[in-house]
This record gives structure tokens, sequence and C-alpha cells, in this order.
């Protein structure tokens, strides 16, 4: 392998925040290294999201289910990657298993933290800093660099948007409305501790329209549930214009609407980093983590949360029982920021 045509392979996060926090990575080994490929192995529900960084050459389906071992799948993909040369991979999880593909393909320098005590399977080991890293994607970042190289300055994420997509998708869906829009994300794949209470997104929305705006609901089709709870909730005060677009778009689809959003209102998720990646200014309420582990990467940002002893717990679910992080952080706490939108 020639020095001006150097490939590298990162084994990605499975998270779709997670992978939205991966491009400042790419962006920084693109930086130092101008001439390097960068191929991404990435799940399938994530994979689309790698096709709109600029930096990402190529995108590589990797479809394990999650815990499970797929020992002959791993030796196949491993054996399909060895024959393109790859002199370095970066293994962003901290799985045992995610690093097995690499170390099945030969690749020289295996690069990535401890994590489950992979020696051997990782041989450019790092062992890491909490106190020094303290963000998730600081952690990214470091695994760029040489192990006793200063920490590299931050660049945020850019999702790169098709306007052409985006309207086809306003004509599709009928989103010609005026008014400046209120986009709300009130998932959480992660689980019920991150979700805000859907009465008290209901109530934002309908501060919002009573200023003027519109309200767009973003999400999976997991998603459906909360979002009709709001619609509902809105449904006799200013229904028409509140549109529910969950299970209706595709993560490429939800990343062209939201750039047409003045605010967006999240909870703690992956649709946020979209926001914020592709230059949302962005609300976002925290309850079981915090902003501290996983903010979303823009300066147009507003955090909210509770300072609760008991959070943040970083549990799927509320061990307590009552979520009140999230219960009494309430929607008037958030009316002076919808209103500089509006």
């Amino acid at each position: 392998m020639s020095e001006t045509n150097p490939r590298l392979l990162v084994v990605s996060p499975a998270w779709v925040g997670d992978m939205v926090m991966a491009q400042t990575l790419y962006k920084l080994l693109k930086q130092r290294r101008p001439l390097m490929a960068i191929d991404v192995l990435a799940p399938p529900a994530t994979l689309a999201l790698v096709t709109r960084m600029p930096e990402v050459d190529q995108a590589i389906e990797f479809n394990v289910g999650h815990g499970q071992l797929q020992w002959d799948y791993r030796k196949a993909s491993a054996r399909r990657l060895k024959s393109a040369g790859y002199e370095q991979a970066i293994v962003l999880p901290n799985s045992l298993k995610s690093a097995l593909v690499p170390w099945l393909a030969d690749i020289p320098l295996r690069t990535g933290f401890r994590g489950e005590y992979r020696f051997g399977l990782i041989n450019d080991m790092r062992l890491l800093d909490k106190k020094r890293l303290p963000r998730m994607i600081d952690r990214f970042v470091a695994l760029g660099v040489p192990v006793n190289a200063p920490q590299p300055q931050i660049v945020y994420p850019e999702l790169s948007v098709d306007v052409a997509n985006q309207a086809q998708l306003r004509a599709k869906l009928g989103l010609q409305q005026p008014g400046n829009i209120l986009g709300l994300c009130p998932g959480a794949e992660f689980g019920d501790a991150k979700r805000w209470p859907a009465e008290h997104y209901a109530r934002v929305a309908e501060m919002a329209i009573k200023q003027g705006m519109q309200v767009w609901i973003f999400g999976g089709p997991g998603d459906q549930a909360i979002a009709r709870q709001i619609t509902d909730a809105v449904a006799g005060h200013s229904a028409g214009q509140i549109r529910d677009l969950t299970g209706k778009t595709s993560l490429l689809d939800v990343i062209d609407l939201l750039p047409l959003c003045h605010l967006v209102l999240s909870n703690d998720s992956g649709l946020m980093h979209i926001a914020a990646a592709v230059g949302c200014p962005t609300a976002v309420v925290y309850g079981s983590t915090s902003p501290a582990f996983t903010p979303p990467l823009t300066d147009k940002v507003h955090t909210l949360s509770q300072p609760l002893p008991c959070s943040p717990c970083f549990k799927r679910t509320c061990p307590l029982g009552h979520k009140n992080c999230l219960n009494q952080l309430l929607p008037e706490q958030l009316s002076t920021i919808v209103s500089q939108y509006a």
C-alpha cells in the first residue's frame, strides 16, 4: 500500500446519535491525511447516515444482530475486507465482538479502547481516562491521533442535505404552509427514561401554534403512539397547524426536512444529533442522561435538565419509578425559547 493511497476502516457505533458524532473523527482523519480513503463498517439501521458524510469513501453494511456472535458471517466479512489492504482499523464500540472483524481481516494496526479486555484483538490499545475525555465525542477523536498526542480540536458534524429530495418531500407530504416551523422529536430509542411526557410536548406545541408557528413531529414507526398522544392533545385548538410525520419518512428524509425548522425540540436522541448536524437551533430535554456526556454538537443549543440527586442515572427506565427528572421539567420553561423563534 503506497503512502499516497492509504486506506482506513472504521467500525462504527450502532446508535444513530453516536454515528452522527463519529463524523467528527472522520473530519479529523481527513484533515490529518487528505489522501486517505475512509471506509465505515455500519449496521443497516445507520448505514444511510454515512452517505451524507462527504469524508467517507465507502459505507459497508455489517448486518449482525445486537449481542450475537454470528461467527461465520464475521469471518466472511473479514475475508472480503482483507483484499482492500487497510493499514489501520479504528474500532469505536467497546465490545469484544466489534473488534473481531479487523483482527480476522489481518489489518495490521487495530486501534481502540481496552473495552471488554480485547487483548490481541486490539494492538493499539488505549486506556480510557474519563476525566480527560468526558464526552463521547472526545473519546472518538482521541482514537484518531497517536496515543500521546494532544487532544485535537473538535470540529462539529455537518451532514449533507439533498435539497432536491427536500423539495419533493414538501410537495409529497403537503408541507407548504407558511409560518416558522417548530420540529418535535419526542422519541428516544434507548428507553422511556429519556422521553419527556407527551402532554408536555403538546403544551409546547400549543404555545408555538398560538404564536403562528407550524409544528412538525418527526420519528420512526416506533414513535407513532407518542405522536398521536401529542396531536390528540392539540386537536381541540389548532390541529391544522400540526403535522405528524412519524413513520412517513426515512432517516435521509429527516436529514433533509429538519433544516426547514426554525427550532427543534427533542429528547436526548439520534434525531437531536441530526438536527444539530444540519444546523438547526435545538432545545434538548435531558432526563436519565447528561448534556456533559452527549451534548448536541452545535453552538445553537438550549439544554434543559433537572438538578436532582438521582439524575443522571443513565438507565433505560427510571429505577425509582417516578421519572421526576422529566415530569418536573415543565413546558413553561421553554416559553421564552419558543418565542425567540416564532
